[in-house]
């Protein structure tokens, strides 16, 4: 568990590093463009399809009658507006993981591979290509495990149990691969995650619930309607750092591994040796070069 809390406080300094604060405006940046451009044109049309499959729901409309009797009618225009910005937040955590993925953890990957693992060589086991089909791969997996268990989301200890897992999951997929793509090998990547898949999954889930945090935000009430223009923006940079801050995790803690896999078993490449015939000892090469001694020769009768 040392390597572990080791790298959770490396992680947390280093996101206090000037560059990891200014890599993070970048995903922001897209995400809040990329909202407030769905919110323009799809803001009304949803909340209003969502307000009117509200109202077939005969429990929901026993309930906001009951609200009304005690003269809090003025919840249920929050209803619609709530629901969409619930269903809309797993999208923007699936999409803010994605963009830190891609725009930042190589760059923290490297500010933690030159100031600590200098000397680690690199084999470049994982290309870009294979990173962000991993990435999309593990993504719409995470989406399907999403959708399959809503129904067990109504059932309140277990909303904050399976969410997390499934983030959590997510987040070790991506960001343990991710941190080995440049310095590990294909088999030292696939041995690192599936001997510290333990470690790894905790690390992940801890990310999960760390990214719940903002959502909290969307469970306050009618206010946090109001101010969404405002708050949506710190959200989707709260999901940033918290993903940058996991990114950074990953990448001490993998590299940490792979340093000591080294260490315990040098790596040999094989491609790499002489598959030429061995050389012999320095008096067998001089044994051959001598011309080997004719019977008699010189000799007298």
């Amino acid at each position: 568990m040392k390597p572990l809390f080791d790298s959770f406080w490396r992680a947390v300094a280093y996101c206090m590093h000037p560059r990891v604060i200014a890599l993070s405006f970048l995903p922001l940046i897209l995400m809040v463009v990329l909202s407030f451009g769905l919110g323009y044109f799809f803001w009304e049309s949803a909340v209003a399809s969502v307000t009117a499959g509200l109202q077939s729901f005969e429990l929901l409309q026993a309930f906001l009658s009951w609200l009304d009797r005690l003269g809090m009618g003025g919840l249920r225009a929050v209803f619609g507006p709530l629901l969409v910005l619930v269903l809309a937040t797993p999208v923007m955590v699936l999409l803010c993981l994605l963009l830190v993925a891609v725009f930042m953890t190589p760059a923290m990957v490297e500010l933690v591979a030159q100031r600590r693992f200098a000397g680690l060589a690199r084999k470049h086991g994982g290309s870009m290509l294979v990173s962000v089909l991993w990435s999309v791969g593990s993504s719409l997996l995470a989406i399907v495990v999403l959708v399959i268990s809503m129904p067990l989301w109504l059932i309140p200890p277990l909303v904050l149990i399976v969410p997390p897992l499934i983030w959590g999951w997510l987040t070790y997929r991506v960001f343990a691969f991710d941190a080995l793509a440049a310095h590990a090998s294909a088999d030292e990547r696939k041995r690192i995650l599936r001997e510290r898949r333990g470690p790894l999954l905790l690390m992940g889930v801890a990310s999960g619930y760390l990214g719940a945090a903002p959502s909290l935000l969307w469970a306050s009430g009618a206010m946090f309607i109001a101010l969404a223009p405002l708050l949506v923006p710190l959200a989707m940079w709260i999901y940033t750092l918290v993903f940058a801050f996991a990114s950074l995790w990953f990448a001490h803690y993998t590299l940490s591994c792979l340093q000591a896999l080294r260490e315990e078993e040098p790596f040999v490449d094989m491609s790499e040796q002489d598959t030429a015939t061995p050389a012999l000892p320095e008096p067998a090469i001089d044994r051959l070069a001598q011309p080997p001694a004719l019977p008699g020769l010189g000799e007298r009768p």
